[in-house]
């Protein structure tokens, strides 16, 4: 009779590794707080429709890429108008960040946020971040800005005097993706030779965070892109809107640009935006709790 051969379990390795971080990525312009641009324009004295139908619209009309024609127009506007109250200047732009306002509510969402994670796995941390198309220098200095771990925006060249003088750094929409992979890589800058990090190219035990912990929230055309990079490696991406305008009616998507999750921009904690953020948090945290669980942490 055929002796019977011992069988010896061994505890499988986890599929997946384990990143115990999540990552929320806003927009800034009409996600958090009110378009910049038309703010700005506000405080110089001029009127805000009049000075799109004159200024940027004819530069759009003529092929100028959204971002640099917002930003020369205000150059120009800061050089040559003397109607305007003030001159655009560093200084002034960082005033103009510390009297924003962002949407109501923003300001606890955070603690909120960070609360509810803690309540669900302190061993995850949660980190926010900001990619706009808008003015870092202001967002920079508004009060909400000691809550992100990194915030990315386009930045004026300044005069010896203060003023702004050119554009030299802009964020356009597909550039949006760019600082995604940032966060991912856990680098603080964008390397300035032309290499680019290759997500595809990084196992992912050596991310930063992975994309697919990654929540994605923004308004409008220009967070298109990171809306379909998310989409196809498994992250959450939700859209918001202001008032009465929908959604349909301002942006057309493929399929792959579609939001997981559409709400109105309200940061109330009753609100139907936070309980999706709040849904988003607790179902990356349980997704990450199992990993953990897995290789017996």
């Amino acid at each position: 009779m055929p002796q019977r051969q011992e069988t010896h379990l061994t505890k499988p390795q986890a599929t997946k590794p384990v990143c115990n971080r999540i990552g929320i990525v806003f927009d800034f312009d009409g996600t958090l707080a009110p378009d910049t641009f038309d703010e700005l324009v506000k405080t110089l004295g001029l009127n805000v429709d009049e000075f799109r139908q004159q200024q940027y619209e004819p530069l759009k009309d003529a092929g100028w890429d959204h971002v640099a024609a917002r930003f020369y127009c205000l150059i120009q506007a800061s050089k040559q108008y003397p109607e305007i109250e003030h001159k655009i200047t560093k200084d002034y732009l960082i005033q103009f960040g510390q009297q924003l306002q962002p949407f109501d509510s923003v300001t606890e969402m955070f603690d909120r946020l960070h609360q509810h994670v803690q309540d669900l796995n302190p061993q995850i941390e949660l980190e926010f971040y900001i990619i706009t198309g808008g003015f870092g220098e202001v967002v920079r200095h508004t009060c909400i800005a000691p809550y992100f771990t990194q915030i990315w925006g386009c930045e004026f060249h300044y005069s010896q005097t203060g003023e702004i003088e050119f554009l030299k750094r802009s964020i356009s929409h597909t550039e949006k993706t760019r600082y995604l992979m940032q966060i991912a890589s856990g680098q603080n800058q964008v390397d300035g030779n032309g290499r680019s990090f290759a997500y595809r190219d990084v196992s992912e035990d050596q991310l930063h965070i992975p994309l697919s912990q990654i929540i994605y929230i923004g308004d409008g055309a220009s967070d298109i892109p990171c809306f379909s990079v998310l989409n196809d490696k498994g992250g959450i991406t939700i859209g918001v809107y202001k008032e009465a305008q929908t959604w349909d009616q301002q942006i057309q998507v493929s399929e792959s640009q579609r939001v997981t999750n559409l709400a109105e921009a309200d940061y109330r904690e009753d609100s139907e935006l936070m309980r999706l953020l709040t849904l988003a948090v607790e179902s990356l945290c349980k997704q990450i709790t199992l990993r953990q669980l897995s290789v017996g942490e």
